[in-house]
């Protein structure tokens, strides 16, 4: 088959955004932009073009918020929504559907929300920012999962499931946070109408309502609006309505294995190699074959994998270029080294891999749970170094947290330099530890040969 130019456009991006660790370098080249940016000449474009506002609907019926709000309060629901189908997804069948599966992943994560938010609130007590103590918590996975990639073969796949399995469980208690600890006001008509349409879409579910359209339609125009004017963050809509999305399939995998030979066979006998164009009984096979594929699979893990690629490479980065770009104005270091900063680098850079380690030889060495297959204490500490990472879900909460512009500036500051950090310090432990076993590997070898 000869390619066209297209397709070989379309081959390279693909190859390009398949690599694991494309969304993570993704998403610091727009750290570095939004940084640059605000610290230029043209700062104050910056703030202009986030700030203006943009209006959605038609006349009578509109909403008008400045772009950053839309960008936070709306595409991030829809990021929130995939959080919330990977959440189900886990519980049903993944890392978190047994209570032995989900044992170590749990405990870990608790520790490395529980320890990095004591740690901020002991620098912070008695402050305007004492309440701030949900920013550390959050493990920032497309970030993490990235750069992990790049240290190969030196973290196992199942310490990567662990890995996806415990950021699943962190983004679950941040949203705890924000829903139970960051909602300001509450207004109980608006929730009860969030109810309502929740409850609608979750009946719909149980009737064996499979068409996505209806689920959008529901929790955008009724649960998200609902929320959004209750007072209760807008983005919980998103994990809400992702929790109602049919995971079930109505062909089995069986039956449709041979139906899909039968089709198969029956497109083989309609070839004739004449022309571009199929033929009436062709175009009949091929329906059957898209019809049958969708009732093959499940509605949820077919939007999950429609989704990712615009969450990974359009929200994130975008809400990474709206919110990291902190004008620094005056010292540098009196930002880092101010108790909120503080607070922020030694719960991530910390109280992360004390957290995680701590609790996970606990219930290890209890044999409450297992270490993960491929896996060792020294692979284990690198990745709890790593989700010292917290960067969007952190720079998130702190926007919920800290209404004071100059105390949410030197948030940020924080959260970047925590998650700078913390990748440089996973690169060097996960090299000092590959040298070693080299180095191991070596002298075991010249043993053997004396």
């Amino acid at each position: 088959m000869t390619l066209t130019p297209a397709d070989k456009l379309n081959n390279a991006l693909t190859a390009l955004f398949n690599r694991s660790y494309a969304n993570g370098l993704l998403l610091l080249v727009m750290v570095i932009i939004a940084m640059v940016w605000a610290n230029s000449s043209f700062h104050e474009s910056y703030e202009h073009f986030f700030h203006a506002d943009f209006t959605i609907g038609f006349e009578g019926f509109s909403l008008t918020e400045p772009l950053h709000i839309w960008i936070n309060d709306g595409l991030m629901a829809v990021f929130f929504f995939t959080i919330g189908l990977e959440i189900k997804k886990e519980f049903l069948e993944g890392e978190l559907s047994t209570i032995k599966k989900a044992a170590l992943p749990i405990v870990a994560a608790i520790g490395g929300m529980v320890v990095p938010a004591l740690l901020f609130f002991s620098f912070n007590y008695g402050t305007e920012a004492q309440n701030a103590w949900g920013i550390p918590m959050a493990t920032d996975i497309a970030f993490t999962l990235g750069l992990i990639g790049l240290v190969g073969t030196a973290v196992s796949d199942k310490l990567k499931v662990f890995l996806t399995a415990l950021a699943t469980a962190d983004d679950l208690g941040a949203i705890l946070v924000i829903a139970f600890f960051l909602t300001p006001f509450i207004d109980m008509q608006s929730l009860i109408a969030g109810g309502i349409y929740l409850i609608v879409m979750i009946l719909a579910n149980y009737l064996g309502v499979r068409n996505m359209w209806f689920y959008i339609i529901v929790g955008v125009l009724g649960l998200w609006i609902a929320l959004l004017l209750s007072g209760i963050h807008a983005t919980l809509a998103g994990v809400l309505g992702a929790l109602t999305i049919p995971a079930n399939r109505k062909l089995k995998e069986q039956h449709y294995q041979e139906k899909l030979k039968t089709w198969v066979a029956e497109f083989d006998d309609t070839c004739t190699d004449t022309n571009n164009l199929l033929t009436h009984k062709q175009e009949e096979i091929l329906s059957k074959i898209h019809k049958s594929t969708k009732r093959a699979g499940t509605p949820l893990q077919r939007v999950e994998h429609k989704l990712s690629p615009f969450v990974n490479y359009a929200i994130l980065p975008l809400f990474a270029l709206a919110n990291a770009g902190v004008r620094i104005e005056g010292n540098f270091m009196d930002m880092v080294l101010h108790p909120i900063s503080l607070g922020i680098i030694a719960g991530l850079v910390l109280g992360k891999v004390i957290g995680i380690t701590g609790l996970s030889y606990i219930m290890i060495k209890l044999k409450l749970s297992e270490m993960p297959v491929g896996a060792n204490w020294k692979s284990l500490t690198g990745v709890g170094i790593f989700a010292g990472i917290g960067f969007t879900m952190s720079l998130f909460i702190a926007e919920l947290a800290i209404k004071n512009e100059e105390l949410l500036g030197i948030a940020k500051v924080g959260i970047i330099t925590a998650s700078l950090i913390a990748s440089l310090l996973g690169f060097a432990w996960f090299a000092i530890i590959k040298n070693k076993t080299i180095t191991h590997s070596e002298t075991t070898a010249k043993k053997i040969e004396q």
